[in-house]
């Protein structure tokens, strides 16, 4: 029964921790290999179509292909959240649409192509790509915040404390974001895979990093006219942009069942 209970939890762990540790512990344990022929079966998964060993930039691949996601979500939220718990906090209507009304005109626009756009004017630069993959999140995730945070923050509590002088971090970060992370929680696995996928069809469109870049996107597609000559100088990396984002919405959906259940046993 225990087994049962905690199958459905296992399996998405898995599968996210297993490319989450090649991309964290890979870049230390890797070790640079003379190129070879190409597509050979030399190496443990062979050589790449420019005679690199598929296993080495595994190893390495991960830094750019998570890093670049994880990155532009913690910029997204940090900014985002922040407008979003001022908006929300803020007395004044007008500072409130000052902050969300400009956020409204960058939601229509389709993010691959603004993300296209600013990887083209700066071509083979992660930061950049990081920077635009956190920007078409941001209006998005400071919506979220504001929403979360209006009944929080227009609260008797929250009066009470100003009364007694509390500083606006105590208050908005010690009391208001306690209402915020349910809703942040539910939201952080969608926000990841999105991320995820954007950062990873810039690079596969060949519009972000360099086609000589050991990114995990850029090797699917750099190596897929070889896919029959050696099927892992493609599958191995797109198996590993698989399982992370196949595992880590699974574990988002139990999340957000568990956290549904709690709310329903306090009610």
């Amino acid at each position: 029964m225990r087994a049962r209970r905690w199958l459905p939890v296992a399996i998405p762990a898995v599968l996210v921790l297993v490319p989450l540790l090649v991309a964290i512990v890979g870049p230390m344990i890797s070790r640079r290999t003379t190129p070879g022929l190409p597509y050979s079966g030399a190496g443990v998964l062979g050589t790449d179509g420019l005679g690199r060993d598929v296993l080495g930039l595994l190893l390495v691949g991960g830094r750019t292909a998570l890093g670049m996601a994880f990155g532009a979500v913690l910029i997204a939220y940090a900014v985002g959240g922040l407008i979003g718990l001022v908006a929300a906090s803020t007395r004044h209507r007008w500072l409130d649409e000052l902050l969300i009304r400009p956020l409204d005109v960058l939601l229509p626009l389709p993010s691959l192509l603004v993300i296209s756009v600013v990887a083209v004017g700066w071509q083979a630069s992660a930061p950049a790509i990081t920077l635009a993959v956190a920007m078409v999140n941001v209006p998005t995730v400071a919506r979220l915040v504001r929403a979360a945070a209006l009944d929080a923050a227009s609260s008797p509590v929250v009066e009470a404390l100003r009364m007694q002088r509390e500083s606006w971090a105590t208050i908005q970060l010690g009391y208001v974001g306690r209402a915020v992370i349910g809703p942040v929680a539910a939201d952080l696995g969608t926000r990841i895979t999105l991320a995820v996928f954007l950062v990873a069809s810039v690079n596969f469109l060949g519009l972000g990093l360099s086609p000589t870049a050991s990114d995990w996107a850029v090797s699917v597609s750099r190596n897929r006219e070889g896919l029959l000559l050696q099927p892992w100088s493609v599958l191995a990396p797109a198996i590993l942009l698989v399982s992370f984002t196949l595992g880590f919405n699974l574990l988002a959906d139990r999340l957000v069942h568990h956290t549904r259940r709690l709310a329903v046993g306090r009610v």
